[in-house]
């Protein structure tokens, strides 16, 4: 059975490249697409995902306020920061908002796949 993945990003083309590499691997589907913080808590209420993706610049509600807020809905599903502000948010306690993971969208998409996969695996 496919894992389901809810992908948050102002950028379409983000979206979009993100949605089209993880659909290419097997046991992967991506149920929906948001594009900012209140959008994905929106989405997650309703497509309840095995987990979320988010940006950290949204308009409307950042990464780390939307994590926060699927995570007490939630608080089994893994929630990745997939970030071009990477280092920025390493000195904020992540963790305490429920981000299980923070990785910089410059590493790309082998990164991504790699940190899924270990999510799902644990949950």
């Amino acid at each position: 059975m496919s894992k389901s993945i809810l992908i948050a990003d102002d950028s379409d083309t983000v979206r979009k490249v993100t949605r089209l590499f993880l659909e290419t691997q097997v046991g992967f589907e991506v149920c929906g697409e948001a594009v900012d913080g209140v959008d994905a808590i929106e989405k997650a209420k309703e497509l309840k995902p095995d987990l979320v993706v988010l940006d950290l610049a949204m308009p409307r509600m950042n990464g780390i306020e939307a994590a926060s807020a699927i995570k007490r809905m939630m608080p089994r599903v893994p929630v990745v920061l997939f970030t071009l502000y990477a280092e920025t948010v390493r000195n904020v306690r992540v963790s305490d908002v429920g981000i299980d993971a923070v990785l910089p969208k410059p590493d790309g998409g082998g990164k991504l796949l790699e940190c899924v996969r270990s999510l799902l695996e644990a949950a």
